[in-house]
C-alpha cells in the first residue's frame, strides 16, 4: 500500500484488549523550521471569539469546518513515508479532543467515555501536557459520576481570546486558567429538559465572542452513561425531551437569552454569518433549524421559514452541520440504522425548500446497517465534502457545485471509522487526516461499547483524490467522533481511550 510504513511502537493483546507499549522512538520534537511559519499563519487567520492558534477551537472554527490550513503535513505527495509514533508518557482515560494555544502548549479533555452501566472512570476533565511526551503538566476534574449521580457524556474543549479555556459539560459551564487549571468561574445552567437528562455538552462561539451553548436530552427516568444514552435510555430519542440553546456572555457568565428546540438536538450545532446575521444551525431528530442571536438587542429566536425535513424514510439525524458558501451540508445517519444507507444532504441558506443529496456509498446496505457520527468537513476552495460512514465501511469525497447544490462522488475508499475528518494544508495540496479499521473487522467488534477487541490505523490521503500518503500500523481504535488532531512541527496527536500517539511523517529514508 502506497506510504504505509512505520516505526514498531506496540503489540495488540487481544485477551484483554490492551495495547502493550514500548517508547517507539522516543519522543517526537516538532519540526523547528516550521513553528514560526505556522505560528504566523495562526495569527492571520481570522478567528473571533476563539484564540488565534492553529487549533484554538474543538473543530478549527465556529463553522465546524474541520479545515486546519496552517497545519502541516510533512511527507511526500507521491507516497514513500515513515510515520512515527510515541505513546503519551501518561495516561488519559477517555480523551476526546486536544487543542493548542502557543506553541508547546496542548490541551485535553478526559473522562467522556464511560461504560453505560457500572461505575465510571472520573470525568470530564482538563489537562495540560507537554506537546512532544504527553506527560501531564496539570489536571482539573470537574465532575465525578460515582459521587455526583449525573449523566456523564461528552465535553468540548475551546480556548479563549485571553487564553482561558471554557467548557460546557451536564448542567454546568466552567472558565479554567489556561496556565494552572484554576477554576475561574461556573454557571449552573437550566434546560427545559429535566436536569438529570440533560448534557450542555455543545459549545460553540459566535462571531461576537458570545457562548452559545446547547444540550442533547435522553428520555427520564433513566440511569445509561455516556453520550450514546441519548439514543439508548428506553423509548430512544423519540421519548426524549427537545433540546435548549442558551447565549452566555464570556466574561460574565451571564445567561443572556435562550430559544427551545422543538426536538432532541443530539449532534451539535453550527454557527455562520448569514446575511448581516448571527446564524445558528441545529438539526434534530425531525428537522433542520435555523436559529439568530443578536448581540444588539440580545435575543434567540427561531427562523419559522427555515425550518424543515432534511431526511429520508428510514434515515435518523443528521450530524453537526458544515457551511459550504449558501449550503448547509449534513452527514445523516448519525444514529445506527438499518432502514436507509447514509446520505450527505444540502440545504440552501436562502431558501429552505431547496434539498439536494448524494449517497455516496449507494443506497443499498451491503453490511446490513449504516451509522456515520462523524460530521461532514468541508473544503471551501475546492468544493469538497468528506463523509465517512463507520458500518457501511467506507469513506469518501463528494464534490458540491456552489450554485446549483447537486452533489457527486468524486472518491471513495473501504475504511470503517467514526473519526471526525480533518484537513490540513493549503489549497493545492490538501491532506485528509482519519483513521479507519484493520481489514475483516466485523460489525460486532466495531459496535463494542467497553474494551474494544479490533485496531485502527492512522490515515493521511490526498483530499482531492483519495490517494493514501501514509498510513500506520496497527494502534488501539481511536476513541468515538475525535479526530486526527494537528499540532505544531509537523505533528498529530491520536487519541485513543487510554491516552494518544504523538505521530510525525517524514519522508521515507534513502
Amino acid at each position: 500500500m502506497p506510504g504505509r510504513r512505520l516505526f514498531s511502537l506496540c503489540a495488540f493483546i487481544a485477551a484483554s484488549a490492551a495495547f502493550a507499549q514500548d517508547e517507539g522512538p522516543g519522543p517526537i520534537p516538532p519540526e523547528l523550521g516550521r513553528i514560526a511559519d505556522e505560528w504566523a499563519c495562526a495569527q492571520s487567520r481570522e478567528t473571533p471569539g476563539y484564540f488565534a492558534s492553529l487549533n484554538g477551537a474543538e473543530v478549527s472554527d465556529a463553522e465546524r469546518s474541520q479545515l486546519y490550513a496552517c497545519a502541516s503535513f510533512l511527507g511526500n505527495f507521491e507516497g514513500g513515508n515513515t510515520v512515527y509514533a510515541s505513546p503519551s508518557a501518561d495516561s488519559y482515560q477517555g480523551v476526546l479532543f486536544m487543542n493548542n494555544r502557543r506553541p508547546g502548549e496542548l490541551y485535553l479533555t478526559g473522562g467522556n467515555n464511560p461504560p453505560p452501566q457500572g461505575k465510571v472512570p472520573p470525568g470530564p476533565y482538563v489537562a495540560r501536557a507537554d506537546d512532544t511526551t504527553g506527560r501531564e503538566i496539570w489536571r482539573t476534574y470537574l465532575q465525578n459520576g460515582n459521587v455526583s449521580g449525573e449523566w456523564v457524556g461528552a465535553a468540548n474543549l475551546n480556548i479563549l481570546p485571553d487564553g482561558a479555556i471554557v467548557v460546557a459539560f451536564g448542567n454546568h459551564l466552567v472558565k479554567l486558567d489556561g496556565d494552572t487549571g484554576r477554576i475561574l468561574q461556573h454557571a449552573a445552567l437550566t434546560p427545559d429538559a429535566p436536569l438529570e437528562g440533560s448534557n450542555f455538552k455543545h459549545l460553540t462561539i459566535a462571531p461576537d465572542g458570545t457562548l452559545i451553548v446547547k444540550n442533547q436530552t435522553r428520555a427520564t427516568p433513566c440511569d445509561i452513561q455516556g453520550t450514546l444514552a441519548a439514543f439508548q435510555c428506553p423509548g430512544g430519542v423519540a421519548a426524549s425531551p427537545g433540546s435548549t440553546i442558551l447565549a452566555v456572555d464570556p466574561d460574565t457568565f451571564e445567561v443572556l437569552a435562550r430559544v427551545s428546540v422543538p426536538e432532541n438536538a443530539v449532534v451539535p450545532h453550527t454557527i455562520t454569518s448569514f446575511d448581516g446575521r448571527i446564524a445558528i444551525y441545529a438539526p434534530s431528530i425531525l428537522k433542520a433549524y435555523r436559529f439568530f442571536w443578536d448581540p444588539e438587542t440580545r435575543t434567540l429566536s427561531q427562523d419559522a421559514d427555515w425550518a424543515t425535513p432534511y431526511l429520508e424514510p428510514g434515515q435518523t439525524t443528521g450530524d453537526a452541520p458544515a457551511i459550504l458558501g449558501d449550503w448547509v451540508v449534513f452527514q445523516t445517519n448519525g444514529l445506527p440504522t438499518d432502514k436507509a444507507a447514509s446520505s450527505i444532504t444540502a440545504i440552501n441558506q436562502h431558501d429552505a425548500t431547496q434539498i439536494t443529496r448524494v449517497y455516496p456509498f449507494g443506497e443499498d446496505l451491503p453490511t446490513g446497517q449504516s451509522w456515520a457520527p462523524p460530521k461532514s468537513a468541508v473544503d471551501t476552495e475546492n468544493g469538497l465534502v468528506f463523509s465517512a460512514d463507520q458500518n457501511m465501511m467506507k469513506i469518501g469525497a463528494v464534490r458540491l457545485d456552489q450554485d446549483s447544490g447537486e452533489m457527486e462522488v468524486v472518491w471513495t475508499l473501504d475504511g470503517a471509522t467514526t473519526a471526525l475528518q480533518a484537513l490540513y494544508g493549503p489549497a493545492d495540496a490538501r491532506v485528509l487526516g482519519t483513521a479507519r479499521a484493520a481489514a475483516g473487522t466485523t460489525l460486532a467488534e466495531l459496535n463494542q461499547t467497553n474494551a474494544p477487541t479490533y485496531t485502527q490505523t492512522a490515515l493521511w490521503l490526498n483530499a482531492l483524490t483519495g490517494e493514501v500518503l501514509a498510513e500506520s500500523d496497527p494502534l488501539p481504535p481511536m476513541n468515538f467522533n475525535t479526530l486526527l488532531s494537528p499540532g505544531y512541527g509537523g505533528r498529530f496527536y491520536y487519541m485513543h481511550d487510554q491516552g494518544f500517539y504523538v505521530l510525525k511523517v517524514l519522508p521515507e529514508r534513502p
